[in-house]
């Protein structure tokens, strides 16, 4: 299943202490071996000012074999560094830490540095040294200290280049300390950020020409959109804010253009809150979240496919039950050994079941139970119980009856209403306008105009029917 780990791809898209955690899941998941993460996290911690942690990777890819001096004399200049940037900032450090400075602070910011001038004699130099002092903390492996430091910062300075900087240090160390609350509103405040100017990306070798507005969106919301996983899959209400963001059309257009890999957590988000959406347990939004995600799957097929882009694929594009089942099972190794999706993987299959369920028992009126048990992949006895849930805990309990006897379910649907048989006809005379032009054209190309209508006629038939 390494074919389909997506780390190395998302990494060059991360912080380089970001990294750390998805390093750290892969030596569980022995997805590769267990020297070469160890490595790949030896050459990120070289680039921190973790002398510690880096020498203590060194010794586990090199025992026996002595500590490079370079690390002993790192440690002394990180050591003088952090003391230096202390000092330097201490002045700021005793002015914020007073109450009474904090109740004379106002939101005019060139007012409060000018009280802050007149009162206590800080100048601007010194509030830059606060931003200093917490990016090194941060680099020190210190993230709640380095959070705290560039808060402060951003409450101070007007310099827009530096609290652009700031409010990314500041995401990171929020993420990288699970403050998840906190950080999905530095989150927020960083996507208004990038979205009302062409915000710098947060690392030199990512940023674009300076020239180049659009493109320099571009990158910094390729940036966000991967940095919002952390937050998206740990905070309660991620996966519905994940679709909220993801398919807004600027991100989806980010997506699309510079990292289609990231269609996997879309479509995962789509799964995992179908079920929630079928109870009314959603927004809008989301209740139709998985047709758009559907559509944008069969778009963007040419370039990213993986088992959980195809399972929905191919039950709501190709309608293939079989091929679905097949998908869903290596969907759920992929799932269960990805560092995002992970502690998902038993919600994720449950709601692909009920997707199958959903799709199935509106093809069919009469559903061997067996059968469909087959393609939920469970047994007899586990797929009756499960469909036996399902029908109880969803609206599917209006339409459907079980008939143990005959170990059937039945599907009774109520008859359509005059509008929706109007809405109905009107799509089917659109569909036979279209059949009557495509007659017009060249043999071939009428033969492929049919087998495009048809699967459009099929696909938009289902997929209404299921969102």
């Amino acid at each position: 299943m390494a074919d389909h780990d997506l780390s190395q791809t998302i990494i060059p898209y991360l912080d380089r202490h970001l990294a750390f955690p998805l390093l750290a899941h892969l030596s569980e998941t022995n997805l590769f071996p267990q020297e070469q993460v160890q490595a790949a996290q030896y050459e990120l911690a070289k680039g921190t000012n973790m002398v510690d942690y880096a020498v203590s990777l060194f010794e586990q890819l090199n025992p026996g074999e002595p500590v490079p001096e370079e690390f002993s004399q790192k440690r002394d200049v990180a050591v003088s560094t952090n003391e230096r940037l202390q000092q330097e900032a201490q002045a700021v450090l005793d002015v914020i830490e007073n109450p009474d400075v904090a109740q004379a602070l106002r939101q005019d910011k060139n007012q409060n540095l000018q009280y802050l001038k007149d009162n206590y004699n800080l100048t601007l130099e010194q509030i830059t040294a606060l931003y200093n002092f917490g990016k090194f903390q941060y680099t020190y492996g210190n993230y709640s200290g380095a959070a705290d430091y560039l808060y402060h910062f951003r409450v101070l300075s007007t310099d827009a280049d530096l609290n652009a900087s700031a409010a990314w240090g500041k995401l990171a160390a929020d993420i990288l300390t699970g403050k998840w609350d906190t950080a999905l509103e530095e989150l927020t405040a960083l996507r208004e950020l990038v979205d009302a100017r062409a915000a710098q990306a947060p690392s030199a070798h990512a940023a674009p020409s300076a020239g180049d507005a659009a493109l320099a969106q571009l990158h910094s919301r390729t940036w966000l959109v991967h940095w919002a996983l952390f937050v998206y899959f740990n905070h309660p209400s991620g996966r519905t804010l994940l679709l909220d963001t993801f398919l807004v059309p600027t991100y989806l257009n980010t997506i699309q253009t510079a990292c289609p890999w990231v269609l996997r957590y879309l479509a995962a988000g789509a799964v995992l809150a179908r079920k929630a959406a079928a109870t009314g347990g959603a927004p809008a939004r989301v209740r139709h979240a998985l047709k758009e995600v559907v559509r944008v799957i069969q778009t963007e097929e040419y370039q990213y496919q993986d088992p959980v882009t195809d399972f929905l694929r191919e039950l709501y594009v190709n309608f293939d039950f079989e091929a679905a089942q097949k998908a869903l099972l290596a969907a759920e190794r992929v799932v269960g050994d990805d560092f995002f999706l992970g502690e998902f993987r038993d919600e994720f299959i449950d709601n692909a079941r009920y997707l199958i369920s959903e799709a199935y028992c509106r093809i069919h009126q009469r559903i061997d139970i067996g059968d469909l048990s087959e393609r939920l992949n469970l047994s007899r006895d586990e797929g009756e119980k499960w469909i036996v849930n399902l029908i109880r805990e969803t609206r599917m309990g209006a339409d459907a009856r079980i008939d143990l006897e005959k170990n059937v379910i039945e599907i009774h649907r109520a008859p359509l209403p005059v509008y929706q048989t109007v809405i109905e006809k009107t799509r089917g005379l659109a569909f036979r306008t279209q059949a009557m032009g495509a007659a017009l054209l060249h043999p071939t190309q009428q033969a492929q105009a049919q087998v495009q209508q048809a699967q459009q006629a099929a696909a938009a038939a289902t997929v209404a029917a299921a969102s």
